[in-house]
């Protein structure tokens, strides 16, 4: 019984290092995840400016700040016209988010 259950615990702790920082994305390939999708909507009336963010994991271990605040600031951005990401995840092993912000 405590071989199952060890095995169990294994597995599940498995499967949660490899979901990385994807995990928060809608869908995911198993094998290679490349998406692009929109995030929110704000009310600047242009696009004239664009910032990143960026947060990257290897093998399980997940750094850095892809929030809209940083994107924001790296980009000289004060109001929002639309926030955007990209996901990326290979094998589960590499995988990054990066949230792109486009305002004024």
């Amino acid at each position: 019984m405590r071989k199952v259950l060890a095995s169990l615990v294994a597995g599940v702790a498995a499967m949660v290092m490899l979901v990385g920082c994807t995990g928060v994305t809608p869908m995911n390939g198993s094998l290679y995840t490349n998406l692009k999708g929109p995030i929110a909507v704000g009310d600047a009336a242009t696009a004239s400016k664009t910032g990143t963010a960026k947060s990257t994991a290897i093998i399980g271990i997940a750094t850095g700040d892809s929030s809209i605040e940083t994107a924001m600031a790296n980009g000289g951005i004060t109001k929002v016209h639309h926030v955007d990401t990209h996901v990326t995840n290979i094998l589960g092993i590499y995988a990054t988010y990066e949230t792109i912000v486009y305002g004024e």
